[in-house]
């Protein structure tokens, strides 16, 4: 059975799932960047479906981006301009074809942290 790709987002500053953040997400390739998909978080912060589902799952090398600066604008935490985080990528690779990647976003105004999830 095909893996699957899944993102959830925690705004640690204010202690809550990270609601209206939108994220994009790009596969690397030798042809360079390519966009695969466009989601916004719900109220628990994640995507409704998977953001790389099952059907169209592949393993290689890709990007998420999120971006943070328009999320922090919303939610009064931006402070001024420029922003200290404003656009945030996470490059990682999924090896194995089969597996779930769950790739989560601890963010704060000047401070973010990632890993692996289950």
């Amino acid at each position: 059975m095909p893996g699957y790709l899944t993102t959830h987002v925690l705004d640690t500053a204010r202690g809550m799932p990270a609601e209206g953040l939108r994220i994009v997400l790009y596969r690397l390739g030798g042809d360079g960047r390519r966009k695969l998909a466009e989601a916004v978080t719900n109220a628990d912060g994640r995507t409704d479906a998977p953001i790389l589902p099952r059907e169209v799952f592949a393993a290689g090398t890709y990007e998420l981006v999120f971006l943070a600066g328009d999320y922090l604008r919303a939610t009064g935490q931006a402070g001024v301009e420029p922003l200290f985080l404003d656009e945030i990528p996470i490059r990682f690779g999924m090896a194995d074809g089969e597996a779930h990647y769950h790739v989560p976003l601890l963010l704060s105004p000047y401070g973010y942290s990632t890993y692996r999830g289950s």
